[in-house]
């Protein structure tokens, strides 16, 4: 297993250099740069847009700037951002623990729901109960997160009983500290019900079809014709196999908890990596998109990782050798 383990962490290397080179080489693409909005301002003289074009290197050859970020990179220096004007790394820190925190709490609520749903609709199938949660299923998977959002938003207006918007409130600061957390939690509902109602909807249907398969299974029978209860046989043998697909995407889960509530967080105004990539992109702040590119990168190819090792411990039948 060690074995295996570094020599996926080596298959890295390569796999996220040619990430970097792509993403560099694609946002070159589009046009203009950081710099276009500020040379359309009347007021700034062409003297003064052309010394920071040098100030900020964007006068040099491609492949001398990405020889010179990835150089950088190596050193754990991600550059400095052109719209903030502080350095990129600091950047990503003061939002990072915000993202992890409305990532990891919808993630928690996806699988403590989708879990045992899923297996409620598989052992009752085709009941009352199995076709209301499918058709539930179905709803959370075909909304799209910013309309629930919205929704939810429209909700919390009416009502007054959750926050609108953003993660802590105007008087944040003055109060004490269980206080502090409680007013992140309240406005922690929205963003990680919508995320996380909507990843348990495909993640119950996954969990449903799986262990459909798995309970007719010769094995399965076999069990039930020697006179097992049926509720040990389900969850001692049935569950366990089928949970092992689930698995698989529990490590991509994992890749995209910097990366997927990006649209949610411009909705709810959550300070999150989502919204600053996003007025990065718009903005053409290179080295912060450039980051967050190998961040998401970098948690994506661990989460697949995590997921493999996972899937050993589940399953004794499964070895890397």
């Amino acid at each position: 297993m060690l074995r295996y383990v570094a020599r996926r962490v080596l298959n890295m290397v390569p796999l996220l250099f040619g990430v970097s080179l792509v993403s560099f080489l694609v946002i070159q693409l589009s046009p203009g740069d950081f710099l276009a909005e500020i040379r359309l301002n009347p007021v700034v003289s062409g003297d003064t847009v052309e010394q920071m074009r040098r100030n900020f290197g964007l006068d040099q050859p491609l492949h001398i700037q990405y020889l010179k970020w990835l150089w950088s990179i190596l050193r754990f220096d991600f550059g400095y951002s052109f719209a903030y004007q502080v350095p990129v790394g600091w950047l990503i820190g003061t939002r990072l623990l915000n993202t992890l925190i409305l990532n990891l709490a919808a993630l928690v609520i996806a699988w403590t729901l989708a879990v045992p749903i899923g297996i409620r609709a598989a052992t009752r199938q085709y009941s009352w109960s199995d076709n209301s949660l499918s058709m539930a299923a179905y709803l959370g998977i075909s909304t799209p997160t910013f309309f629930s959002g919205l929704l939810l938003l429209f909700f919390a207006f009416r009502t007054g009983w959750l926050p609108i918007g953003g993660m802590t409130s105007l008087d944040h600061e003055l109060l004490p500290a269980g206080a502090r957390v409680l007013d992140v939690a309240r406005h922690l509902i929205i963003p990680a019900t919508v995320l996380g109602v909507g990843a348990a909807a495909g993640l119950m249907r996954q969990m449903r079809g799986n262990l459909l398969e798995v309970l007719r299974q010769d094995y399965v029978r076999t069990a039930k014709a020697k006179g097992l209860a049926e509720r040990p046989v389900i969850y001692k043998h049935a569950v366990r196999n089928a949970i092992n697909p689930l698995i698989t995407i529990f490590g991509f889960e994992i890749g995209g908890l910097l990366s997927g509530s990006a649209i949610l967080e411009n909705v709810v105004g959550w300070p999150g990596l989502g919204q600053l990539i996003l007025e990065s992109v718009i903005r053409k702040d290179l080295y912060v998109v450039m980051a967050s590119l190998m961040l998401g990168s970098v948690t994506l190819v661990l989460g697949n990782l995590i997921a493999d090792i996972l899937l050993a411990v589940a399953d004794p039948r499964i070895r890397y050798d």
